[in-house]
């Protein structure tokens, strides 16, 4: 066995320490930072003498002393010369040092003394931003556990909520449980013992009561508990009864052992149900969650004015924080958590609010709209704009004659025509002798765009190519030619700096690319409109460097993912927002489908017929991962599959974010003459493809795709006079993905989709929280809309008193902004 320097073994140490903790009535007292952290040092060599190591810090000083008691007799067993020690851990000493220190060595052991009534330690002394560590309840190895959870300090446990709370609150007698329910009851113990036929393995097995009866109640692989539950003890059980020999019977209940003074944590009341990660357990989280409230909550400070604070009737942030952990009642947990929700969506709105001011002092480019030659090209379109477009548009142009730069959000489901309206406003820069810029997340977006952008503004006529990525545009009503260009990261650097040459020199008006445009390279000096297709994908910072070209342009950002009203007032509480809530006439509602994979050759079936009726399909490949490469492989793969094995008498066609632009151009155009019955494709259909013809969208691994995404698909059908289909294809759904494909058999509506999705995913993971700005919303929900209102109008008020927060009652809400805003992407810009 190994040994210490001075020659003590670990089983020796732990010996003496355990005969200090009986001097102090097994407080945890004697190893600092608790003995936990000496167990796990030694546990190698500890283990093989003394059987299993419990979790000393989670155990009462009676449970303690038990498991003590058996250490110390099998430490006598092997070390005889050590003497009597179990009788002196069974038996704390309550003397002092010094009376023990002065007795004779042969006067032999004391006298036992009257037990005197336990003080439980007091909590230790921490600072709200002190490593979790310094809490007795956190090991060394729970550590890096709290560490996957996001909990570093004594303030991130403090604000670590709990998913839920059991409703164990309800305390019944013993006659009164209901098999089947989770219910508490609080009974004495007649019998604890181990069971089990595996040594390895045992359980503990209890016979309790009260007086209308008795239960049993058995812990698997718990066998310590036998020795903590000693006949005559109270103990407090809550979970599902069940009946085993005629009898209620708990299996693995949460318990606490009651003793005067001491709360309940686990059992009788409503009890938290933490976020966990491997290796850490809800009792370990609780315990953890008591010491942090028990040691640091007197140190937080409300942020909130006490004014406001009284005049909104809210709960004192002390009193909320400890009512969401340990509520004492459910109205309380919902007082509480208003509070906290409230504190979340007031710092974002302050966030939002205070951006949308410093946005609005900054002077703009007003433009001298030519509203007659705008409403002459508008009505050379082949379609009439629908109402809710006219409005969107007209809401836009009386922007862009201001002196303040204009900031507009502009949603709308798919097919709506949002980019006909995008297309107008950079028109009227363009009219106005100044230029335009459309920002698209991914390069595949941006070449959608370009094509889309090109063919409405010629109107059909023959678009000159002036370069590769360059086209010259004779505009209907225009009277002048417009140039349009495309600008990618992936171009060749010689081509890159030939556009930018022709941008800065002002010979292009109307440049649609992706980031590449944010480039400290790019110079657009007469850019006055400025278009950001899918703003949710961009960050705030991708954002203001396009703000930041040219003279503070005008600012569109257009999202055909629909945005919850929710998260729009949250995320863009800076824009003024137009809705495009109506379709184009003659669209048509789209039947859709989940196919379980054994019904695959139905669904081709299906394609087939309406292929034969003389209609048209596409089939999007799956996406395997976030690379082109390996879609453009899985596309050419399953094209080849598909013409071979599935319909070789059909003419496919094949479309992927790999073919050169003029390729994707030429094979878009043939679907659209009817050249190909199927279009194999990756998700470069997502936009900007309309085939009135094109009635089956069939998704492969749909369950690979989010709502957004699979209602983009679904929106290229259904545009022609037939009824249209979009079946999606799942060979080994999980639960969720079932729940959210169901979502799309039922519903049809973007926006009520959006909703749904939020609610599935959370606003962090729908927008993207690091993408969007949006911090991670730890107590508010999309559901708050009152809330949200409320905070959005109370911060409103704070800026109009108080437009940087400098008063001294205000320092606190002020800090606790800045602190938002460091940690999220929200700026002033």
């Amino acid at each position: 066995m190994a040994t210490r320097p001075g020659g003590r073994t670990k089983l020796q140490i732990l010996a003496n320490i355990l005969r200090l903790e009986a001097r102090k009535g097994f407080a945890d007292e004697v190893v600092a930072g608790g003995l936990n952290k000496f167990l796990e040092l030694a546990s190698d060599e500890l283990t093989p003498a003394v059987g299993h190591l419990p979790d000393y810090a989670g155990m009462s000083p009676a449970q303690r002393r038990e498991w003590a008691g058996g250490v110390m007799r099998n430490i006598a067993k092997s070390s005889p010369a050590d003497g009597p020690v179990s009788q002196a851990v069974a038996r704390p000493d309550t003397r002092s040092a010094t009376s023990a220190g002065d007795r004779p060595p042969s006067a032999g052991p004391a006298p036992a003394q009257p037990r005197r009534p336990r003080t439980p330690p007091g909590p230790v002394k921490v600072a709200l931003a002190d490593d979790v560590s310094r809490l007795r309840s956190v090991t060394k190895t729970q550590l890096p556990k709290l560490e996957r959870l996001g909990v570093a300090t004594v303030e991130d446990l403090l604000y670590q909520f709990p998913l839920r709370h059991l409703d164990y609150a309800n305390i019944r007698k013993v006659n009164e449980l209901v098999p089947g329910e989770d219910q508490t009851t609080v009974v004495t113990v007649g019998e604890a013992r181990l069971g089990g036929r595996d040594p390895r393995r045992k359980s503990t097995q209890a016979v309790l009561g009260d007086d209308t009866g008795n239960l049993r109640a058995v812990w698997f692989n718990s066998p310590w508990l036998a020795k903590s539950l000693r006949p005559q003890t109270r103990v407090a059980l809550s979970g599902r009864v069940g009946v085993f020999g005629g009898s209620p019977r708990f299996e693995n209940p949460d318990y606490d052992i009651l003793s005067e003074g001491d709360d309940l944590v686990h059992a009788g009341r409503l009890v938290p149900v933490y976020p966990l990660t491997r290796g850490l357990y809800q009792r370990t989280a609780r315990r953890m969650a008591k010491e942090a409230l028990d040691a640091a909550l007197g140190l937080v400070e409300d942020p909130l004015p006490p004014a406001m604070r009284e005049r909104l009737g809210l709960m004192g942030v002390r009193d909320a924080i400890s009512q969401m952990h340990f509520p004492d009642t459910a109205q309380q947990y919902a007082n509480a958590r208003s509070r906290l929700a409230f504190d979340e969506l007031l710092a974002m709105q302050l966030a939002v609010l205070s951006r949308r001011m410093r946005w609005r002092e900054v002077d703009g480019i007003p433009l001298a709209v030519d509203f007659a030659r705008l409403s002459a090209f508008v009505e050379s379109l082949p379609f009439e704009l629908t109402s809710a477009q006219s409005r969107a548009l007209d809401e836009i142009l009386s922007d862009l004659c201001d002196s303040r730069p204009m900031s507009r959000l502009l949603q709308g489901d798919v097919g709506s025509g949002k980019t006909v309206v995008a297309a107008v406003a950079l028109l009227a820069a363009v009219v106005d002798g100044y230029q335009g810029a459309l920002m698209a997340p991914t390069e595949i977006l941006a070449e959608q765009h370009y094509l889309s952008v090109t063919r409405m503004l010629s109107a059909g006529n023959e678009m000159p190519t002036l370069d590769e990525n360059v086209a010259g545009l004779e505009v209907p009503t225009l009277g002048r030619p417009v140039v349009v260009a495309l600008l990618l990261g992936s171009m060749r650097k010689r081509a890159k700096d030939d556009m930018h040459g022709r941008i800065a020199d002002g010979e292009v008006d109307i440049v649609i690319g992706t980031q590449a445009l944010i480039q400290d390279s790019v110079d657009m000096p007469r850019l006055a409109v400025a278009v950001v297709d899918e703003q949710h994908r961009f960050g705030v910072m991708q954002r203001a460097a396009l703000r930041g070209k040219g003279g503070r342009p005008h600012m569109l950002a257009m999202s055909a993912t629909p945005i919850p009203r929710s998260l729009s007032l949250t995320v863009y509480g800076d824009l003024d927002t137009s809705i495009i809530d109506e379709l184009p006439p003659g669209r048509q509602p789209v039947r859709t489908v989940l196919v379980a994979p054994e019904r695959r050759a139905a669904a081709y079936e299906g394609l087939r017929r309406e292929v034969r009726e003389g209609r048209q399909a596409f089939v999007v490949c799956p996406l395997v991962e976030e690379s082109e490469v390996i879609q453009s492989r899985a596309a050419v793969e399953e094209y080849e599959r598909l013409s071979s094995a599935v319909f070789p008498d059909l003419r496919l066609g094949l479309l992927h974010g790999r073919m050169p632009l003029r390729e994707k151009e030429m094979v878009l155009e043939e679907f659209q003459r009817g050249e190909y019955d199927v279009l194999v494709t990756t998700p470069v259909v997502e936009v900007g493809i309309d085939v009135p013809n094109a009635t089956v969208m069939l998704i492969d691994g749909a369950d690979r795709f989010g709502l957004a995404q699979l209602h983009q698909f679904r929106g290229r059908v259904g545009r022609g006079a037939h009824r249209s289909h979009c079946l999606l294809l799942a060979d080994a759904p999980g639960q969720d993905a079932r729940e959210r494909l169901k979502l799309m058999e039922r519903i049809q509506d973007g926006f009520a989709l959006a909703e749904e999705d939020l609610r599935l995913r959370g606003a962090g993971d729908y927008m993207g929280t690091r993408q969007s700005g949006l911090p991670d919303l730890r107590v508010a929900r999309p559901g708050d809309q009152s809330l949200l209102a409320l905070a959005r109008l109370e911060a409103q008020r704070l800026l109009d008193e108080d437009p940087e927060l400098e008063e001294e009652e205000h320092a606190l809400l002020a800090s606790r902004f800045r602190k938002l805003a460091a940690n999220t992407q929200f700026d002033a810009s």
